[in-house]
């Protein structure tokens, strides 16, 4: 998917949704500000400094326990090694510090992933579908995590591709849908552009999109 013009406001210590219908361009987004994708205009610099892309349905160091990668990332990223305990704690991820990262199920490699996230120390925190492959209650739990790290001051911005679990956890909103940014703000705002009433997220997506 081709992006076509896409500009937006990140702002500090905020929980920023990105949503968008399938094939909307949310991962080829992530891609290219993360340095993955090249872009034809527009420059993050130093892009290393200020963000760290966590994608979907990936599997690093296959063969390393996840109490490695945990660790790998403190010392190659210079991360937050104040913070491991915590975030190993909040993540659920004691029990699986030993195991392979390849033996995990899709819902345990993903909260090892976040936790390498979590533990970075770029101020800016991309993560293409924090929730995909959790049930209900690490759902919850992932989302106590990560907002708890967004009041420190940390930025996140995360692709999700359920409406109701971003209207749940985000403080705003970037609507994208065929390349293109429809919509940006809270759900207040976006429901005035859609001329909407109401706080209904889908159904002011819907609208604009």
């Amino acid at each position: 998917m081709a992006l076509d013009d896409v500009s937006f406001q990140i702002r500090e210590g905020e929980v920023l949704g990105l949503i968008g219908p399938n094939g909307a361009g949310k991962s080829t987004l992530f891609e290219c500000l993360a340095g993955v994708l090249p872009a034809d205009r527009g420059a993050i610099r130093p892009r290393s400094a200020q963000l760290f892309f966590v994608p979907d349905g990936i599997a690093p160091w296959e063969d390393q326990p996840a109490g490695w990668a945990l660790d790998f990332t403190i010392g190659f990223f210079r991360g937050r090694a104040d913070l491991r305990a915590e975030v190993v704690a909040q993540l659920g991820l004691a029990g699986l510090l030993r195991q392979p990262i390849g033996t995990l199920s899709k819902g345990q490699r993903k909260r090892v992933l976040l936790a390498v996230g979590l533990l970075t120390p770029q101020p800016v925190l991309l993560i293409d579908e924090p929730f995909d492959g959790l049930d209900l209650r690490q759902a919850r739990e992932v989302a106590a995590a990560l907002r708890a790290h967004a009041a420190r001051g940390r930025t996140l911005f995360l692709s999700i591709h359920q409406i109701a679990d971003a209207a749940r956890f985000c403080d705003r909103f970037v609507l994208l849908s065929s390349g293109r940014v429809r919509g940006e703000g809270t759900v207040a705002e976006l429901a005035a552009k859609a001329n909407r009433a109401g706080d209904d997220l889908e159904e002011v997506f819907l609208a604009l999109t």
